[in-house]
């Protein structure tokens, strides 16, 4: 080991203590990251109630904490209900994109034909306006059908899953596919030992992305039509009534359903990228 590397080390070790000694304990930065961003929502809460019970805030201005959570204890069936029909929705959605955007990257990723092929249908399906399609999807699928908002989510989650497993697929090194040749791997031995192996990664982000976009556009699809039930009709339904303080209670589900989506897939790549090794041919 030369005398630069090894001050190097020591160097690195000392600092490292210095940070450790200066900042806190993994525990207290653990709980640090919990309490932290409850404490910052308390407070925000706080100001809120306080600006509209002195400023005499009206209600379909902006409703106080307080009443919104009134709404939403007396309409706690309601909001159990819809939430579980908004939650079917993105769900499928989501699977269902995941599905064709891995299946798509994948023959993007296998013939330059396909990548040409699909880049303006992909730039085309990123700027659909969720707007303009949900109405039209509601309508061709009828009054009573959910397909119209699931297929809305699954177009919504496609997209980034597509683009972030075919740059995953594109992470391959050229070293290691000829390795693979070199073992006479066809190429259905290359997809499963090394091509997806190396896009996990790149695939699960795409998924974590993918769950609010998923969540979203079914709340957007279900605000402009459809059968009744879901959030976005229910908030709909109780601002046309003037019903703001219920229409902010089923906003604070939908929010709350949106996390659920994004700490979901968050807890799901972290598990799978602990537990299964990415990289080169195994």
């Amino acid at each position: 080991m030369t005398a630069t590397s090894a001050n190097a080390i020591v160097n690195g070790r000392s600092g490292t203590g210095a940070r450790r000694s200066k900042g806190w304990s993994p525990r207290t930065e653990s709980t640090l990251r919990i309490v932290a961003p409850i404490s910052f929502g308390l407070i925000v809460l706080g100001i809120w109630q306080l600006l509209v019970t002195v400023g005499g805030v009206d209600d379909y201005l902006l409703p106080s904490p307080t009443s919104i959570v009134a709404e939403l204890v007396e309409f706690w069936p309601s909001v159990v209900s819809a939430t579980a029909l908004t939650g079917t929705n993105s769900l499928l959605g989501l699977l269902v994109g995941s599905l064709i955007g891995i299946l798509f990257a994948a023959i993007s990723a296998r013939w330059r034909i396909a990548d040409q092929m699909s880049a303006p249908i992909v730039a085309a399906l990123a700027v659909i306006p969720i707007v303009a399609l949900a109405p039209v999807l509601n309508s061709m699928f009828g009054a009573d059908s959910q397909f119209g908002r699931q297929a809305i989510a699954a177009i919504a989650s496609f997209v980034p899953i597509f683009i972030n497993t075919l740059r995953g697929f594109r992470q391959t090194k050229p070293v290691h596919r000829d390795l693979m040749k070199a073992y006479a791997a066809n190429s259905g031995q290359m997809l499963k030992s090394l091509t997806l192996p190396t896009a996990r990664p790149f695939i699960l982000t795409g998924i974590r992305i993918a769950s609010s976009l998923a969540v979203i556009s079914a709340l957007v699809a279900e605000y402009f039509g459809g059968p009744r039930g879901g959030l976005g009709s229910l908030i709909a339904t109780s601002a046309a009534s003037s019903a703001y303080s219920r229409a902010w209670a089923y906003v604070g589900a939908s929010i709350a359903l949106g996390l659920l989506f994004y700490l979901a897939t968050l807890a799901l790549e972290r598990l799978v990228l602990r537990r299964v090794p990415t990289g080169g041919p195994r």
